[in-house]
C-alpha cells in the first residue's frame, strides 16, 4: 500500500484496486483508520487532534485523491501528495 503523504506523524495510503467508497487509509502510532473523500471517519480510531489534521488536508487535497483513486483503480502508479504544513 503506497503512502502518499506524511505529516505531523501520520502517514496518509491508498490502496490499489480498493472497495468504495472512495478512501484512504490514515495511521498514526498504533491507531489506523480510513477515511472518505469527504473526511468522514468510515472505520477505525484516531486521535481528536490527528483526526483533524487528516480532515483538514483532505479537504485541501480532494481533487488530487479523486484522481490518485482513478489511478489506483485502473491500476495506474499513483502520485504523491503535498504534507499539511
Amino acid at each position: 500500500m503506497p503512502t502518499i503523504s506524511m505529516f505531523y506523524g501520520i502517514l496518509i495510503r491508498m490502496y490499489y484496486d480498493d472497495h468504495n467508497p472512495p478512501h484512504i487509509h490514515a495511521v498514526y502510532g498504533d491507531e489506523k483508520a480510513c477515511f472518505t473523500f469527504d473526511g468522514e471517519l468510515l472505520e477505525g480510531s484516531f486521535p481528536k487532534k490527528q483526526k483533524k489534521l487528516v480532515e483538514a488536508w483532505i479537504e485541501i487535497h480532494r481533487d488530487e485523491l479523486t484522481a490518485n483513486w482513478k489511478l489506483a483503480q485502473d491500476g495506474e502508479t499513483i502520485f504523491k501528495i503535498e504534507p499539511l504544513k
